[in-house]
């Protein structure tokens, strides 16, 4: 699947089309995320368009890892992997070594994130209920002057969501087959 620019996900037993691209390989398994699903595609678009280099990222329910290990692959210094499946942790350690990924990535569950711990990106593709729960935090969890992306809702379901995070965000939507993508950027002069 090519997603975004220059960027692939690829299974392990196909050669990248794109040798020269950023390639993710990553087999379908048992956590959410192969970029097959629309909100997956929909953040690994908007991970790609971003200046990433040098960054920290913090994806939150990361699923199988896609977009923390896309992060690092397109530059990032820094991913913090975080969900509360267990198994999900273990997947994403699978596929971060399975991308020759030994550093950078950090992986852990929700609780051992380390408090006040900021992002230059806060990533975040989970269902809309659990967006709106955690809105407290993910929002603290953007430093200053950061991005933030959400996805997981569908067309519609942004109304609801939009409160919870407008302000200190401005945030605009793309949509794709029903899904929506809220990203804005939070103010600089906010602690």
């Amino acid at each position: 699947l090519e997603l975004g620019r220059n960027l692939w996900v690829v299974p392990s037993w196909c050669a990248p089309p794109e040798p020269n691209a950023t390639n993710i390989i990553l087999d379908p398994g048992l956590a959410f995320g192969t970029g097959e699903h629309t909100t997956t595609s929909l953040c690994l678009e908007w991970l790609s368009e971003q200046a990433l280099v040098g960054k920290t990222l913090l994806d939150y329910g990361c699923g199988s890892g896609i977009l923390s290990i896309a992060a690092l692959k397109l530059g990032a210094s820094q991913a913090q992997a975080v969900d509360i499946d267990p198994q999900a942790l273990e997947v994403t350690r699978q596929n971060a070594l399975h991308n020759g990924i030994h550093t950078g990535m950090n992986v852990m569950l929700p609780s051992d994130l380390p408090a006040g711990f900021q992002a230059d990106i806060v990533i975040a593709n989970i269902l809309m209920g659990t967006l709106i729960e955690l809105a407290a935090d993910i929002k603290s969890r953007v430093r200053p002057g950061g991005l933030l992306a959400l996805s997981g809702m569908l067309a519609g379901q942004e109304v609801e969501v939009r409160p919870h995070y407008e302000p200190p965000f401005a945030l605009a939507a793309r949509e794709r087959l029903k899904w929506i993508l809220l990203a804005g950027r939070k103010p600089a002069d906010l602690g």
